[in-house]
């Protein structure tokens, strides 16, 4: 029940977020990591700092290790969003991690819970990180600058928002570099 209300929770953030970034294109050349794959580099767009660039295997490879089963494309956007989804276990909470690539949209944009937000940095590339997002106990969100476009990593961890927050405190790092470089 609890991991399903996290896989609704993100589905709902992840097309009230992609929705935003519909319309808008930014300048540009991606330069991925050499380590994370692409997918569809043949027909990328260059002005997209994520063309080309899986939201999947960047979960996979920032929480390479750790047990977790393997990310699938998100139902609103399999093209731009991805989710591991690690279901409750006896006392162990469940846990839903997802990635939303959005070219065109500002990290800044769409904060829900201004009140329960701060800015920052991961690995010194400015981020924002939001907990309840949407006004869900159990919910943490990191937005992270990625040119003048956003990747936004959401958290779900049952009930326990603190537990979320430090949840994504823990996985930011591991995802932030393997992001496109700010340049």
């Amino acid at each position: 029940m609890i991991a399903r209300r996290g896989s609704i929770a993100f589905a709902a953030l992840a097309v009230g977020l992609g929705l935003a970034a519909c319309t808008s294109e930014v300048g540009g050349q991606a330069n991925p990591s050499t380590s994370v794959s692409t997918t569809n580099s043949a027909t990328a767009d260059p002005s997209n700092p994520f063309a080309g660039l899986s939201a999947c295997t960047v979960l996979d490879q920032a929480l390479a290790g750790q047990g977790l089963p393997q990310a699938v494309p998100g139902v609103a956007d399999p093209n731009n969003t991805c989710k591991i989804n690690r279901p409750t276990s006896g006392t162990t909470p469940g846990l839903v991690v997802g990635l939303i690539l959005q070219a065109g949209a500002s990290y800044r944009d769409n904060v829900n819970n201004p009140a329960q937000a701060s800015e920052g940095t991961v690995n010194g590339r400015p981020a924002i990180e939001e907990q309840e997002p949407l006004h869900v106990k159990g919910q943490c969100a990191v937005r992270f600058q990625v040119r003048d476009s956003r990747a936004l990593m959401s958290i779900s961890f049952g009930s326990d928002t603190a537990g979320a927050c430090q949840q994504a405190k823990d996985i930011a790092p591991k995802v932030e570099p393997l992001l496109p470089k700010n340049n």
